[in-house]
C-alpha cells in the first residue's frame, strides 16, 4: 500500500505538498521522508536520469515521476502492484497541475499547496485495496505499461557524497517541520469551518432572540 506521497519543485528541491496523515502506520517514517528529500535535492542538482523510475530502500520501494519540473513522489510495500503506484502518481499529476499549475513557479515557501493533501488522501483510499474492480481494471490495461521503468537502489541513487547516516541526524528536524505543517492544516480546516457556518449561527441566534423577545413582550 502507498506509505508516504511528496511533491517537490525539481528545479530547487523545494516541497510544494504532501500527505500529512503519512507514515502513522510505516517504522521509522522520518528516515524515509528524509530519504525522499535527498532524492529531491539529488534531482535539484541535476541527478535525474529519468523522467520515471522506483527506487528501492528496505523493505519499501520509492516510485516517482517528474513532469513540467515538479517530482511526484510516493513510498510504497515492495509489493504493492508497480503499475497501480505509478498510475497513482499520475492522477495526482493531473490533479495537481489542473489545480495548481500557474502558481507552480512562483511559489517561494514550502508547503504551498499543502490543502492538496484532502485529494492525496482520497486518491490513497482508492488504490488501498488491489482488488477492488477499479484497481484490477487498472492492473490489467495494457494501454499503460511499467515494465521499462528502470528500478534502483537508493544507496546507488543517492551516491557516496551523501551517507544514509546524515538521514538519522536530520530527522528530528524534519519531524518539527512536520509538526508545524499539520499544525497549520489544522488551522486551514478550522477556519474553512467558521466561515461555512459563523452565517448560519449568527442568523439563528437572531432568530432566536426575536422569538425570546416576542414572547417577553406578549
Amino acid at each position: 500500500m502507498v506509505k508516504l506521497t511528496m511533491i517537490a519543485r525539481v528545479t530547487d528541491g523545494l516541497p510544494l505538498a504532501e500527505g500529512l496523515d503519512d507514515g502513522r502506520d510505516l517504522k521509522d517514517s522520518e528516515f524515509y521522508k528524509q530519504q525522499a528529500k535527498l532524492l529531491f535535492k539529488n534531482l535539484s542538482n541535476g541527478h535525474n536520469e529519468a523522467s520515471r523510475m522506483s527506487v528501492e530502500t528496505g523493505p519499501y520501494v520509492f516510485h516517482y515521476i517528474i513532469e513540467n519540473r515538479v517530482c511526484y513522489l510516493t513510498l510504497c510495500d515492495r509489493s504493492y502492484p508497480k503499475k497501480l503506484a505509478f498510475q497513482y502518481l499520475e492522477d495526482l499529476k493531473n490533479e495537481f497541475e489542473r489545480v495548481n499549475g500557474s502558481q507552480i513557479e512562483t511559489a517561494a515557501r514550502p508547503y504551498a499547496f499543502i490543502k492538496f493533501d484532502t485529494f492525496i488522501q482520497r486518491m490513497k483510499k482508492l488504490y488501498l485495496d488491489t482488488r477492488t474492480q477499479r484497481n484490477l481494471a487498472k492492473l490489467n490495461d495494457e494501454l499503460y505499461e511499467v515494465h521499462q521503468i528502470m528500478t534502483r537502489n537508493v544507496q546507488e541513487v543517492l551516491g557516496v557524497g551523501e551517507k544514509l547516516d546524515q538521514v538519522s541526524e536530520m530527522s528530528s528536524r524534519l519531524t518539527s517541520d512536520t509538526r508545524i505543517y499539520a499544525d497549520k492544516a489544522r488551522d486551514l480546516n478550522r477556519q474553512a469551518l467558521i466561515r461555512k457556518w459563523a452565517p448560519v449561527a449568527i442568523v439563528l441566534g437572531v432568530v432566536f432572540l426575536l422569538f425570546w423577545v416576542r414572547k417577553k413582550i406578549w
